[in-house]
Order: structure tokens, then C-alpha cells, then sequence
């Protein structure tokens, strides 16, 4: 067994797919609808998403909605790399546990993902 993709739930998938690709230059899955849509990985694990009626997001840091899972990706410099995901659509939260050492943003759907240096 191996794994093959990640899905993260949310309300659109297009739009989330899209922020994702945009942030990772993965490209889009031609066969993604309104329902799923997944990333090609190349060789590596796809990034897929899913909609969900009644899709209420994560509540960072609080636990009243948890995160139950969130991505980290590598980035040569966390600060350019955050300035650039800020554009695109993601969130900064307040109250970052650990900005030396990682950095925690939200995406357009509220999932927490983590900046490492690497």
C-alpha cells in the first residue's frame, strides 16, 4: 500500500484547486468538476478536494471547529513565500506559535497550512 492523495473538504473545490495550484505550480487534474478536484502530483502525492454541504472551515488555534489535519510545505524564504500566499488569498492568523521557526497561514477555505524554512 502507498499513499496516492491528500483531500481536504471544503465548500468549493475549483476555487480551492485553484488557490492551491497557483501557490505550488501544481496544475490542475483535466478531469475535476464542481464536486472533486485534485492536483497532478507528477511523481508524488496528488492534493485533492471535496465538497461538502454544510462545510463549516477549522477554527485556528481554537478547537470549537478542529483543524483535524493541515499541510506543511518547504520554502526558501518564509517571508517572501508568506507575502506571496498572502496574495493569492491566504490568511495570516494572529498569534503565531513559533515565527522563527515556521509560520502559520490559512487557506481561502480556513485549513491551516505551515511555512518551514528548507
Amino acid at each position: 500500500m502507498r499513499p496516492t492523495a491528500i483531500t481536504l473538504d471544503c465548500a468549493d473545490p475549483l476555487e480551492l484547486a485553484a488557490f492551491y495550484s497557483r501557490a505550488t505550480g501544481l496544475p490542475l487534474d483535466p478531469r475535476s468538476t464542481a464536486d472533486f478536484a485534485a492536483l497532478e502530483p507528477g511523481d508524488g502525492i496528488a492534493l485533492a478536494f471535496q465538497r461538502v454541504d454544510g462545510y463549516r472551515p477549522p477554527r485556528w488555534p481554537g478547537q470549537e471547529v478542529p483543524q483535524q489535519i493541515h499541510l506543511d510545505f518547504a520554502v526558501g524564504d518564509p517571508d517572501t513565500a508568506q507575502a506571496e500566499l498572502l496574495a493569492l488569498g491566504a490568511t495570516a492568523p494572529a498569534g503565531q506559535p513559533n515565527a522563527e521557526r515556521w509560520r502559520v497561514l490559512l487557506d481561502p477555505a480556513g485549513h491551516p497550512f505551515c511555512l518551514v524554512r528548507g
